[in-house]
């Protein structure tokens, strides 16, 4: 007889998350500003977004954003690519009973990187299968809205339901895409929407935050600072907050990921 799972404690999860961002923090911001931090600044400051074009013609303003990223692809890919590592190398950090080092959870994270990647590209074809199907259907019956109204719940359960991949690959090390996805569907089975509402409201959280801060910010930095300068120190702000975030979020997944595949030792122990 099988036994059944206990449900999913946010609570638990957020107070290890926590714990081991305070246990590892120097190490963690170090790898976060390495692998997000300094590209996001970098993205933001070489590539800035075009203001918005006047009168409100849709038609120019979708050839304008496709413009816009046909320019930034040759750096964003890469960049991706990059911060895919370093989500695998912080997971490493967080969790591997080893006590690995910086450059060891580094190379723990590009070793994983292309199983990882496999997995993700798999998951992207999906579930943008998956539109083009609710979207074809919506459209069948003369209700495009329906495909939003579909298509945002249904793309959110599935994206939860696949949210312990990274962890399954750089944690457990599964190396095929396609047994780390299914590891990550099972271990979340009974477990979707209280996982799903933990996540949700990290993300709230952090855009409350992050509006207030960099709305604060900006009017302060145009009252004291040239134009230019201010945009710079804005989008160091920017970065930071966004490295920050990730942190927090890979902590949650590492949190979330040891609690429902009922590892004993704690997450945050690594560097204690």
């Amino acid at each position: 007889m099988t036994t059944a799972r206990p449900p999913f404690d946010s609570n638990r999860a957020w107070t290890r998350a926590t714990a081991a961002i305070r246990a590892n923090g120097e190490v963690l911001f170090a790898l976060a500003g390495v692998f997000f931090l300094l590209p996001s600044l970098a993205m933001t400051l070489l590539f800035p977004q075009p203001a918005p074009l006047r009168g409100g013609d849709e038609a120019a303003m979708m050839a304008q954003a496709a413009d816009y990223y046909r320019q930034t692809l040759p750096v964003a890919l890469p960049m991706a690519v990059l911060q895919a590592a370093g989500t695998l190398g912080l997971l490493t950090l967080l969790t591997d009973r080893a006590r690995p080092t910086v450059g060891q959870a580094i190379r723990g994270g590009f070793a994983a990187l292309l199983p990882y990647l496999a997995s993700q590209i798999v998951l992207g074809m999906g579930l943008g299968m998956l539109v083009l199907i609710i979207a074809g259907v919506a459209g069948g019956v003369g209700l495009p809205w329906l495909a939003i109204v579909l298509a945002v719940p249904i793309g959110a359960v599935l994206i939860t339901r696949f949210a312990l991949t990274a962890p399954v690959v750089a944690i457990e090390r599964w190396r095929n895409p396609l047994a780390a996805l299914r590891r990550s569907w099972q271990l979340t089975s009974g477990n979707t929407w209280r996982v799903l509402g933990f996540f949700a409201l990290i993300l709230l959280a952090f855009a409350i935050v992050m509006s207030v801060v960099m709305g604060l910010s900006g009017i302060v930095l145009a009252l004291v600072l040239p134009a230019r300068i201010a945009v710079i120190v804005s989008a160091v702000i920017s970065a930071t907050l966004g490295a920050g975030m990730v942190i927090l979020l890979v902590a949650c997944i590492a949190a979330t990921h040891a609690q429902l595949a009922g590892e004993a030792a704690d997450v945050g122990t690594t560097f204690d």
